[in-house]
């Protein structure tokens, strides 16, 4: 289903109960982040701020369950987009031996002709109005978290185009506002448009750049997918559609846009520029992402539809609106996974708590001895899947969504000093506790039933116990001491009764030993598994604390959880009442606040 504009989408939305207007005045200064947390944390609704300091209302929280990401991409099912990839997949793929057979895919072909960008001669809606003089302080742009450096444009649609070859791409880095006429771009040396940021630093040349808001979401959806170099994002937003993006000159450079954006940002970046300071930036991962060095983006020209609406998120401890981004991109391209490169993938999970890439669980048909191995190096060598820290594969009957099912699983099917498995490679940059800058640890856990040729001889005929708590225990430190975590394994092992445990996973002292939520999430994030899970005899040991300098050897900065102020929290509670959004929510940042270190974005070194 394609959508016209944002204010189409808005308008469904709201005839389908799932927007609340908000007319009271709101701060994008934290105001609206607490608001929005409060809504994502208990399935709330999609928030429309019509009074906030501009003339441009705020959109926030408009994917934030997995209905209104089905109603974003028009679909009454994620899964019925994979369906329709897989069935044209076998259309195309199918052999055709008559003349008759090779008719039949005309129809194919010429809906897939359909979905191509085209070319809009002279302008579009998003043209309607040119700032006289641009200035992004115009656009509601939203302060997030109490120590992020500035306000940040959340949602924005990047375009860039490879010098080289002119093909365009498309992506969504965030953009630290400096003033009316600059920001930073966050380009993390994976991405594409760094490696076209490079291209251009090498031929000495500006790097034109526009950044688009609003329009239909499947734009926005499109811009987080992860494709392939040479497929235009615009192609898969005609094909989640059903109808072609028409695309416009921007005014000051080459690189087209959607007609039906709201806003156009148009500028360059110069790459013999001296980098500036960004951040910090309360990031998806929960954890600030701290300061470092970025491009600058010069703005040009700033154009908007007449009656734009500004859309934004926010990212935080999870679950936030990124997850259901998340959940599509999930089931979307499990599809071609499965045919293009792994068959034996029958599901994909990607769990809340390890934020997208520090926990992925996948389902395989397994037909032969080290399957489960070969699709965890395959997976970590396909794309984005590169920046997974812990990877679990298991068979076929296992509900992935199903946690205690799968911890089932896990009981019956291993011994961890056969079945979890180490290597290194490219990390997250956002990951804060890699040994090194994007490069760490990965462990992979094999919770398939095993074939003969798998097993150790003193595993076979073992009967096991199916309860995982008589296997795990989670231990609450205070780290005091230089090697103190395993010193403190080796003692609790040497505790009559406690050698049935085969998992010992260590965790800060406000960590609660049964908030299995919270530990996944902070354990996830705390551990490079190459330096923090390893073997004392047969049990696995899981260091998932902060790491210090002085204690750990750990050179590199700590970050901070995200959470709000308690000022922000006393107004909103304030004026929750008057705002239509329902009975009041008790702010998430109550719970988090308990795990703040001292220091601001970044702990304070111990």
């Amino acid at each position: 289903m394609a959508y016209r504009n944002l204010q189409s989408y808005v308008n469904k939305l709201e005839q389908s109960g799932e927007l609340v207007r908000v007319k009271e005045f709101v701060s994008p200064n934290l105001e609206m982040t607490e608001i929005a947390d409060r809504l994502v944390k208990n399935g709330g609704k999609a928030v429309l701020f019509e009074n906030n300091g501009t003339e441009f209302p705020v959109l926030i929280n408009a994917m934030g369950t997995e209905n209104r990401m089905c109603m974003a991409l028009g679909v009454a099912k994620l899964d019925d987009i994979a369906g329709k990839i897989e069935g044209l997949f076998k259309t195309l793929t199918t052999p055709r031996e008559g003349f008759f057979d090779k008719l039949r895919l005309l129809p194919s072909l010429g809906e897939m002709a359909s979905w191509f960008p085209s070319h809009k001669e002279g302008k579009g809606e998003c043209q309607e109005v040119v700032m006289d003089k641009p200035d992004l302080g115009k656009i509601p742009v939203l302060t997030c978290w109490p120590h992020d450096g500035g306000p940040f444009i959340t949602f924005p649609v990047v375009h860039t185009k490879d010098p080289e070859t002119g093909m365009r791409n498309v992506g969504m880095y965030r953009m630290q506002v400096f003033d009316p006429v600059t920001t930073g771009m966050h380009w993390h040396l994976h991405k594409n448009s760094a490696r076209h940021y490079h291209a251009y630093k090498k031929l000495r040349r500006k790097m034109p750049v526009t950044v688009t808001l609003g329009g239909d979401p499947a734009y926005t959806y499109s811009a987080t997918a992860p494709l392939p170099d040479n497929v235009d994002e615009y192609l898969l937003a005609g094909f989640l559609r059903k109808k072609k993006v028409e695309m416009v000159r921007c005014l000051t450079n080459e690189l087209e846009v959607p007609s039906d954006v709201d806003f156009v940002i148009e500028g360059y970046v110069d790459p013999l520029e001296e980098l500036r300071i960004e951040g910090p930036f309360g990031d998806h991962t929960g954890f600030y992402s701290l300061p470092d060095l970025y491009p600058v983006f010069h703005v040009t020209c700033i154009t908007h539809r007449k009656k734009a609406i500004y859309p934004t998120t926010i990212v935080g401890i999870p679950p936030q609106e990124d997850l259901f981004l998340g959940m599509a991109t999930e089931r979307i391209f499990l599809s071609p996974i499965r045919m293009a490169m792994l068959p034996e993938i029958i599901d994909m999970h990607m769990p809340a708590e390890g934020v997208f890439h520090n926990l992925v669980m996948v389902k395989i048909q397994k037909t032969f001895p080290g399957q489960a191995i070969k699709v965890m190096n395959s997976l970590w060598g396909a794309g984005q899947m590169m920046f997974n820290k812990v990877m679990v594969v298991l068979d076929d009957d296992v509900k992935l969504t199903d946690y205690e099912a799968v911890m089932q699983c896990l009981v019956k099917n291993i011994e961890l000093s056969r079945d979890v498995f180490f290597t290194k490679g490219p990390v997250d940059v956002l990951d804060h506790a890699s040994s090194a800058y994007a490069f760490g640890g990965k462990m992979g856990i094999d919770g398939t039933r095993k074939f003969p040729e798998e097993l150790h001889p003193f595993t076979e005929g073992i009967e096991k116990t199916v309860d995982f708590t008589d296997l795990i225990e989670i231990i609450p430190i205070i780290k005091t001491i230089s090697g103190q975590v395993k010193l403190d394994a080796e003692k609790y092992l040497q505790i009559p009764g406690n050698q049935p445990k085969k998992l010992l996973v260590f965790v800060e002292e406000f960590v609660g030993s049964k908030d299995y939520s919270t530990i996944i999430w902070r354990v996830f994030n705390n551990i490079d598994p190459a330096r923090d899970c390893y073997f004392i005899g047969d049990v696995l040991v899981v260091d998932g604390t902060r790491k210090y300098a002085g204690i750990d050897g750990f050179n590199r900065p700590w970050p901070n959880c995200t959470v709000v102020d308690n000022a922000t929290i006393g107004r909103i509670d304030s004026i929750w009442a008057g705002l239509g959004l329902g009975p009041i929510i008790s702010s998430p940042s109550h719970k988090y606040s308990l795990q703040v270190y001292e220091g601001e974005a970044e702990a304070e070194k111990k």
